[in-house]
């Protein structure tokens, strides 16, 4: 079948092509008489965007569950739990003896402990590889509570349920 060449239902009316070349041409004038004028610095032409400041960055704190998800891996030392892949699938970097890794529980992927704890930052809930969830199954019950406790949402509704 394949994709179709032409789409039939997509019409403009001439009255509004018309319109749109007008204002260009209208657009390009301007620029034209302000450039002569010698007022071009004032145009921005070009669409910039500021800058991300690290500062920002380090300054977010990462949220509960980030923080849980944390807990629930465990770090090691490369050398000390023998694994068999020697490149961090995040970064591509080898891994060297002593680094901090963790090793996900569910498909047993393992990476440098700030590559992962920075995907785990970004509210990402599964491995970066294969995209299994961090938390076991059997955990998962555990990890619900705890998050549940964290949110602070107990202590809102026994407020909110005590005026009745």
């Amino acid at each position: 079948m394949g994709f179709p060449v032409g789409y039939a239902e997509v019409f403009f009316p001439n009255p509004f092509l018309h319109t749109l070349a007008l204002l260009g041409l209208l657009r390009n004038l301007v620029f034209f008489l302000l450039h002569h004028l010698g007022l071009s610095d004032f145009l921005e032409t070009e669409v910039t965007w500021p800058d991300p400041r690290p500062s920002d960055a380090a300054a977010r704190a990462p949220s509960v569950s980030a923080l849980l998800i944390r807990d629930i891996l465990p770090v090691a030392k490369f050398g000390e739990s023998g694994e068999d892949s020697c490149t961090c699938a995040v970064c591509l970097f080898e891994f060297s003896e002593e680094e901090e890794i963790r090793c996900m529980r569910n498909c047993k992927h393992i990476f440098h402990r700030a590559c992962v704890d920075r995907w785990i930052d970004h509210d990402q809930k599964t491995c970066p590889l294969c995209r299994t969830p961090f938390v076991p199954d059997d955990m998962l019950d555990d990890y619900n509570q705890r998050l549940w406790a964290a949110s602070g949402i107990n202590e809102f509704y026994a407020d909110y349920s005590s005026s009745f």
